[in-house]
């Protein structure tokens, strides 16, 4: 019954990653990548056009990393019905103060997390095996959102089922944070550069991760491993000053 169950949810949030996934990175590549985009492109931050074999590699990637995302989904949501998560549905329990604190902290969470991961995919002796496939696409578009080798699915996986296992959160805050990350990885692997030089100069983009920031790491490797922020990057060092030099002039 139990495995049964799992297989369920198994296959049902396999579809609804793979919809996500489909809806919102090809519905932005379609949008910027045609003729209807290019009034509201403000950077072009390709040297080349897209290849349908980089992209179609991407989806192929993405699809697989979807499987295991989906057994995670699945595992979430079978050990609420258990009653083993700290997930809960009610507004009063912690009171609404706390979904937008937990939101916050969660997000700087994962950003540590990511950035700890990431830079380690990076170490010569584990790149192949965990992190090549992400990068074959040497200049992303927003498929790439979601292409990971399947060792890096995994680490990005584990993370919300510890937290959801630790941490008291409401099922509006869990959603909030699994769109913000989708929009936020589509966004930053756009390719392009959407936003007017006058936002770049704010003080959001120097602590934001965006579409210029990180097509920086596509193109250099080894700076700008952070997932929304880039204080992590000036931290510790891995933060590339051509980012305010060259782009943000």
């Amino acid at each position: 019954m139990i495995l049964e169950k799992l297989g369920y949810y198994w296959l049902a949030f396999f579809g609804i990653i793979l919809i996500r996934y489909f809806l919102i990175a090809g519905g932005v590549y379609w949008f910027f990548y045609s003729d209807m985009g290019k009034p509201y492109i403000k950077k072009n931050l390709r040297s080349l056009p897209p290849k349908w074999k980089s992209m179609r590699h991407d989806i192929k990637l993405a699809i697989l990393s979807a499987v295991f995302f989906s057994f995670c989904a699945a595992l979430i949501l079978s050990g609420y019905d258990s009653g083993l998560t700290r997930l809960y549905s009610s507004f009063t329990q912690y009171g609404l103060w706390y979904i937008g604190f937990s939101f916050v902290a969660i997000l700087i969470l994962q950003d540590g997390y990511f950035y700890i991961i990431h830079r380690t995919f990076h170490n010569p002796l584990l790149f192949k095996w965990l992190h090549h496939g992400h990068h074959r696409s040497l200049e992303p578009t927003p498929w790439t959102s979601f292409a990971f080798d399947l060792p890096e699915a995994i680490f990005q996986g584990f993370f919300f089922i510890g937290i959801v296992f630790l941490i008291p959160l409401h099922f509006i805050t869990l959603i909030a944070l699994l769109m913000t990350m989708t929009i936020w990885a589509v966004v930053t692997h756009l390719g392009i550069d959407p936003f007017p030089r006058s936002l770049m100069r704010d003080w959001l983009s120097k602590w934001l991760i965006g579409p210029t920031h990180h097509s920086i790491h596509h193109r250099k490797y080894r700076v700008h491993y952070g997932l929304y922020f880039t204080f992590w990057d000036k931290l510790l060092g891995t933060h590339d000053p051509s980012y305010e030099q060259e782009f943000l002039d």
